[in-house]
């Protein structure tokens, strides 16, 4: 992907050592400092994987980082036992896939600004399109790691929104959370659902039968993957739109 301004900001991939720890200093604020789970002495969230990954930069036009998610373009299915979600899911059913799947992980932004979410999504959705990816999948995460806290939301993704029995992951041998279609309040679950998980399920995207407790960083994950072919074709003209 090039380089392309729109409005207030920039999009691009990380180019240099300190493009990549400009992107790990605000992921450690994110998920690390903002949930009491501090104590790198250099301020970074840095993982051996980010190595093998693209990072994408969402930047002011003054060149301040104001977004970044990391990127694992697998060239099948296969590849989803090396990815982050394969530390946590047994995603062998996810292994005859045949087309490109793009992981997508450490989705943060610097504050709430829905034009930097909307920037990332052009971005993402010009590489999707460049790289003729089939599929993109991750971790969805709930802030904090008590599965009643969440309750209301996970009974409606139970019910509503599970991936093909054929395809959804396994557990694995983390720490997994059995959901359930149980009776819940629609509204307070989707006061719960994460940001970036209620986008995904507007475009058609499912999750796993279970979710997952990240003690390291306080979290419940879901795994979700969105089929790109499946996205509504009102929604994927909007995405195209913005990433014109």
């Amino acid at each position: 992907m090039q380089p392309f301004c729109k409005g207030r900001f920039r999009a691009r991939l990380a180019e240099t050592d300190e493009d990549l720890r400009a992107a790990q200093r605000l992921r450690y604020r994110a998920f690390r400092l903002g949930r009491g789970r501090g104590g790198d002495p250099d301020g970074l969230d840095a993982e051996p994987l980010d190595a093998r990954c693209r990072h994408l930069l969402v930047e002011t036009q003054a060149g301040l980082l104001a977004g970044t998610c990391r990127l694992l373009l697998l060239p099948d299915g296969g590849g989803l036992a090396q990815s982050y979600a394969g530390q946590f899911y047994d995603l062998s059913p996810l292994a005859g896939y045949g087309g490109k799947v793009l992981e997508i992980g450490r989705f943060c932004t610097a504050a709430g600004d829905p034009e930097v979410l909307r920037m990332a999504w052009a971005a993402l959705t010009r590489i999707v399109d460049g790289e003729s990816v089939g599929m993109m999948s991750g971790c969805s995460s709930f802030d904090g790691a008590d599965p009643l806290r969440h309750g209301d939301a996970l009974a409606l993704l139970a019910s509503r929104h599970l991936g093909p029995p054929h395809l959804r992951p396994r557990k694995g041998r983390a720490e997994a959370v059995a959901m359930r279609p149980e009776p819940h309040d629609g509204r307070a679950a989707l006061a719960q659902m994460p940001p970036l998980l209620r986008t995904y399920l507007a475009m058609g995207g499912w999750v796993g039968d279970h979710a997952v407790i990240d003690r390291d960083l306080d979290t419940l994950h879901v795994f979700t993957a969105v089929e790109i072919a499946a996205i509504p074709p009102a929604r994927a003209r909007l995405l195209r739109a913005d990433a014109a």
